[in-house]
């Protein structure tokens, strides 16, 4: 029989695991909520079981039923993904107490790197630039002061029991402490019944740039370039590219020894990522470490010609990374994250049926997507309905090519977020990489107006529609669609 895999995952991810498991000579396992029965990573593996309702926290988030699914079914591997419990050090954990092998960094890897305070202080051992920041509360204005004089302004003085934007303020000059101080300590008060107020150098208008990195048992650690991240909406990634359009192989060179250190001080094996903010004077800051595959995986293996998720499942079973040196970059890559929202309505959920689908295709363009014709987007998951990846020489030609490959995409019967990255596409500041994390907190999306097009097409849309209803209602056979389209997909597999 040959070796078994279950992918603890759904969607996109699951999908892309499942491709890497065919190429590998690994069964991929596919585990199903009763809102994925029909889904496309569960058709494309070679065997499926059931772990219960839609809600994640009664299927996809309980352990013991992933771990079950895999000895039922005899995986002997497990896959996370990512999200759900892909940086779950307790479930890493009970993987591997059940005999099974864990596709990830090692849980001790994963705890270390999951405490705040503690990745912290390791990454201050290891000599990785973290923000500077008071390690106490502030017992008085000179306090703030003394430390604006040795580390700079602007500062950003915090609650220490704080949350949510509450008991914050940002000085940027000595003259500002004394009233900051006071207000931060009575918001601090008034909140958190605590007005112990600490402060830390404030990075404004960062970049998030990250590294990817790769650890094998033999002991390497290699890094292999830099994503910019910095399109955000809400904290949460829109637009990825690789490698970033502001940081010159020197910074490149610090940004990977630094994400390195991080990597090695707590042993680090398999795919993980770190996170900086880089300041506008180039100064960098250690953010956090990804302990796991990151949904922007692709910009780095377009540009590198590495597979981070085949690598991941070499490493757990043991062997060397194949990576023998670092390559070298090739080119420029961009991901956009297409999501089942509705930009001309604040983004809101479209879930629904996808009556139509068609993605682009040609030189540099790569889709990595969960759905196919026909699926249904669910309400209870992320919505992210694809990936879409374009390469190029260089940035100028993966954005044309982007742009080409966003007009080609054709999804009927859910709003998605194509029209947003259409228009984002359009931005000086972003064609010009003058970005930062809070750009698009001040961008404004403007819907386009429908075109004669579009017009045209709902008007012969609504004429097929009527023609097959007066068939219907004389009883006429309906014609059959043309071959292209499938009104039922075929399963592949054992499905339990």
């Amino acid at each position: 029989m040959r070796v078994r895999l279950l992918i603890a995952n759904r969607g996109e991810i699951a999908v892309r695991i499942a491709r890497a498991c065919r190429d590998l000579g690994i069964s991929p396992v596919a585990v199903f909520s009763d809102a994925d029965r029909a889904a496309l990573h569960v058709r494309l593996s070679d065997h499926a079981v059931g772990i219960g309702p839609a809600p994640a926290r009664e299927s996809y988030l309980v352990p013991e039923k992933l771990i079950d699914a895999a000895k039922r079914i005899g995986a002997s591997l497990v896959h996370p993904g990512f999200g759900f419990l892909a940086e779950n050090a307790a479930f890493a954990r009970a993987v591997r107490d059940a005999g099974l092998v864990w596709v990830g960094p090692d849980p001790e890897s994963i705890a270390a790197m999951g405490s705040k305070t503690e990745s912290r202080a390791r990454m201050q051992a290891a000599g990785v630039p973290i923000v500077p920041g008071m390690t106490a509360p502030a017992k008085d204005p000179a306090e703030i002061a003394a430390f604006g004089r040795e580390h700079g302004f602007p500062l950003l003085l915090k609650a220490a029991a704080g949350g949510g934007g509450k008991g914050m303020r940002v000085v940027r000059g000595e003259e500002e402490i004394p009233a900051a101080f006071e207000r931060a300590r009575s918001e601090a008060r008034s909140f958190f019944a605590d007005e112990a107020v600490y402060c830390e150098l404030y990075v404004e208008r960062p970049r998030h740039v990250e590294v990817q990195v790769l650890g094998d048992r033999t002991g390497r650690v290699v890094a292999l370039g830099e994503r910019e991240c910095s399109l955000q909406r809400r904290h949460q990634k829109v637009l990825e590219e690789c490698p970033s359009p502001v940081v010159t192989p020197e910074l490149r060179a610090r940004m990977e020894e630094a994400a390195v250190a991080a990597a090695r001080s707590v042993d680090y094996v398999s795919a993980g990522t770190v996170e900086f903010l880089l300041a506008p004077d180039g100064r960098f800051f250690f953010l956090e470490m990804n302990t796991r595959i990151q949904v922007e995986h692709p910009v780095t293996e377009m540009v590198y010609g590495v597979d981070l998720v085949a690598e991941m499942i070499r490493i757990a079973r043991g062997e060397p990374m194949s990576v023998a040196a670092r390559p070298e970059p090739r080119g420029h890559a961009l991901e956009c994250r297409i999501y089942a929202e509705d930009p001309a309505h604040g983004f809101a959920p479209s879930p629904g049926t996808i009556q139509r689908l068609r993605w682009p295709q040609g030189p540099g363009v790569r889709v990595d997507s969960g759905v196919e014709e026909g699926d249904v987007i669910p309400l209870d998951y992320d919505p992210m309905v694809a990936k879409v990846v374009t390469h190029g020489r260089d940035r100028d030609e993966a954005l044309r090519r982007m742009r080409r490959a966003l007009r080609e995409a054709r999804i009927d019967g859910i709003e998605t977020s194509i029209p947003f990255f259409l228009s984002l596409l359009e931005e000086a500041d972003v064609l010009s990489a003058n970005v930062s994390t809070q750009f698009l907190e001040s961008f404004t999306f403007e819907p386009p107006a429908p075109s004669a097009d579009a017009e045209e097409i709902g008007l012969v849309a609504a004429a097929v529609a009527a023609a097959r209803a007066s068939l219907a209602l004389r009883g006429a056979s309906q014609p059959r669609p043309p071959s292209a389209w499938r009104t039922a997909r075929p399963t592949y597999g054992h499905r339990e």
